[in-house]
């Protein structure tokens, strides 16, 4: 069976053009102080830029999964520690803003300090992975 090649290019500026809309979103709610729903959001930027990375090194489609880290070791991206340790603590970001069970103590935890620090930390890692898909 002849299976239609991807296209790459196209899907790739899929997932950054909708990276991009998170990453102003992120910054709408952090700028409202909905700490941790722009925390939630920053993960889908690094989420959405992993994918496009995947599609570039891989040339096929990203696997459907949330988890950064798993996301950067298929892409073939040369994971740290300091590195490992951003995208898992980033990774719970979704988790803990999304089910009930840890939404409370997740929103104690998102000071504007805390948040603060978390966001400039994405804004980093996003501009270095959109670097490394330019490369």
């Amino acid at each position: 069976m002849n299976e239609k090649p991807i296209e790459k290019e196209k899907i790739i500026t899929h997932w950054v053009e909708n990276s991009t809309e998170d990453y102003k979103t992120m910054l709408t709610l952090f700028g409202a102080r909905r700490y941790s729903w722009s925390l939630f959001v920053g993960h889908l930027v690094i989420e959405k830029l992993l994918k496009a990375y995947y599609v570039k090194t891989n040339n096929g489609y990203p696997p459907f999964i949330h988890n950064l880290l798993r996301l950067a070791v298929a892409s073939k991206i040369l994971v740290s520690d300091e590195l490992k340790l951003k995208l898992t603590t980033i990774s719970a970001f979704n988790i803990n803003a999304r089910y009930d069970d840890y939404k409370n103590s997740f929103h104690k935890r998102c000071t504007p300090e805390f948040t603060s620090e978390w966001i400039n930390k994405i804004k980093e890692l996003r501009l270095w992975i959109i670097e490394q898909i330019k490369a």
